[in-house]
């Protein structure tokens, strides 16, 4: 059995999560203490609770300990196999953060896995639902068909957020590349409120702020400003650049639902796969709407002026992936959750993530699984 001291690397929730993902793919069971040590509420969350009975269910696994502010954890799972999973987290726990464990099993079962989740969609402290269906999902798409609606946005603190996914692994799983860039070629994002700030023009002053922000760099920002109906009043804006990026063998794009023409019919065809880099931004009370489009604002700039192919958040959430497929990438920074991650694959999958500066490598996992 794998130990695991949550008191290391970050010392928050992630290793938790990395955790269950790869626990469920590899049929390694793990046991956990001193789980998010570091933080001012130790101990097992909803978000984290409700983690473990999705993963739970789709491996068939058993757990203790699981419950609300424990310490420790021992999970042992199962068969994994494709179903469908609903999830209520019942607050403002974070979806995205929830699908961090469910990604990588989902596309590694044996057929095809649809997840009804609800929760918080732009919460503090994950990614916004757009950066997940704009920056994450399409490098994700190579691995399996991932097919996502937001039916309703959750924001802090009632949440109430809707996210309907269909998930199809895909039967040939290739290395993830993404360490050259080309030509930049858009740069887009969206603009949300709740429907109470529509009055005070909200999205569009956050949108407005943004473009000045990146007005430098001389070139169109096509940003949605858009209302919503939540439960609960609050803002955000994410911005994501593309780029045209490097030759992959994986025959697609890595745009749902496109491919260049000359792939049609040759699932071995070389391809472009673009390059995208993002950066959100959530509304706060007593911050200003041009505060919180100006900051999202510099830090897609930043990211941008990086020359990295994969942004600092993007990239521990690839880590996973990167250590069961192999491949390599170029980030613009090595955060704590991005070795925190490499920490947990390396336990998991008996092998080295090589890192060398920004620089972070891996040979696949000999493995039925891939």
């Amino acid at each position: 059995m794998i130990e695991i001291d949550g008191s290391q690397m970050e010392g928050g929730g992630q290793m938790i999560r990395t955790a269950l993902a790869l626990s469920a793919i590899t049929g390694k069971a793990f046991h956990a203490v001193n789980i998010r040590a570091n933080r001012p509420e130790p101990g097992l969350k909803a978000q984290h609770l409700y983690g473990i009975k999705a993963v739970q269910e789709l491996c068939d696994a058993k757990a203790a300990d699981a419950f609300l502010g424990s310490s420790t954890l021992t999970f042992v799972p199962g068969k994994l196999v494709g179903k469908t999973i609903a999830v209520d987290i019942g607050t403002a726990g974070s979806i995205t953060l929830l699908l961090q464990s469910l990604l990588l099993p989902c596309l590694t079962a044996s057929k095809a896995v649809r997840l009804k989740l609800q929760g918080g969609t732009d919460v503090q402290w994950s990614m916004s639902y757009d950066y997940f269906a704009h920056v994450l999902l399409p490098v994700l798409q190579q691995f399996g068909t991932i097919d996502t609606r937001l039916e309703r946005r959750g924001y802090y603190p009632k949440g109430g957020g809707k996210v309907d996914m269909k998930i199809k692994p895909a039967q040939e799983k290739h290395p993830l590349h993404l360490t050259e860039r080309g030509n930049l070629l858009t740069i887009k994002g969206v603009s949300h409120a709740s429907k109470d700030l529509e009055k005070a023009q909200v999205a569009e002053r956050q949108a407005k702020a943004a473009r000045l922000a990146l007005s430098k760099l001389n070139m169109k920002v096509d940003i949605d400003a858009i209302y919503v109906d939540t439960l609960s009043t609050d803002s955000g804006i994410t911005l994501w650049a593309t780029y045209l990026g490097q030759k992959s063998s994986a025959g697609t794009t890595g745009v749902p639902g496109k491919r260049h023409e000359e792939d049609k019919g040759d699932t071995h065809a070389q391809a472009f796969r673009p390059v995208i880099l993002g950066a959100d931004t959530l509304g706060e009370r007593g911050k200003r709407a041009e505060d919180v489009g100006m900051d999202a604002g510099k830090k897609l700039l930043m990211e941008m002026e990086s020359g990295a192919c994969v942004d600092r958040h993007l990239a521990d959430n690839l880590i996973p992936f990167l250590g069961l497929f192999g491949g390599s990438m170029r980030v613009s920074d090595v955060t704590s959750h991005t070795k925190s991650n490499i920490f947990v694959t390396e336990l998991f999958l008996e092998k080295k993530v090589v890192v060398d500066k920004t620089f972070i490598c891996s040979p696949a996992v000999g493995s039925k699984h891939v």
